[in-house]
């Protein structure tokens, strides 16, 4: 029995998760020069609010260091704050500045225009295809 490493759902989950990743990428960092896990830092802080960088971590697939790197230069760049936790001073909590919600709200639109670029891609498949993602990935919030 031979083994078909491109026939294996897995691996061609993750070749088109990073393909599509890449392309939108490129989007955000021509407009606005971020990393990968900048954008989801300053996407995660737009939608939940002040949230710790545990918090953030568990919800972008990311490991503590990578965020705490993204939330410093976010931070440097004036797009996001840091302060202590009220009642665990173990933990560093983020939250967008003005400068941050403002570029947010630009880069919403980006990744607006994104997915509805990948959705025109699917045409009659993006249902399924969205059913299908929602019962591997399982819950998002």
């Amino acid at each position: 029995m031979s083994f078909d490493l491109d026939a294996f759902l897995p691996y061609r989950l993750a070749v088109a998760a990073t393909q599509v990743s890449r392309r939108f990428a490129a989007r955000y960092e021509a407009q606005a020069g971020l990393s990968i896990p900048e954008w989801r830092v300053l996407a995660h802080l737009s939608r939940s609010g002040a949230v710790s960088v545990r918090d953030i971590t568990a919800r972008v697939n990311l490991d503590k260091s990578i965020v705490s790197r993204a939330a410093a230069r976010l931070e440097g760049a004036g797009y996001l704050r840091k302060s202590g936790h009220g009642t665990d001073q173990r933990l560093v909590v983020l939250d967008l500045t003005d400068s941050g919600r403002a570029l947010m709200d630009q880069l919403g639109c980006i990744a607006d225009a994104f997915q509805a670029e990948l959705l025109a891609e699917l045409g009659d498949d993006a249902p399924a295809f969205r059913r299908a993602l929602l019962k591997l990935g399982g819950p998002t919030d």
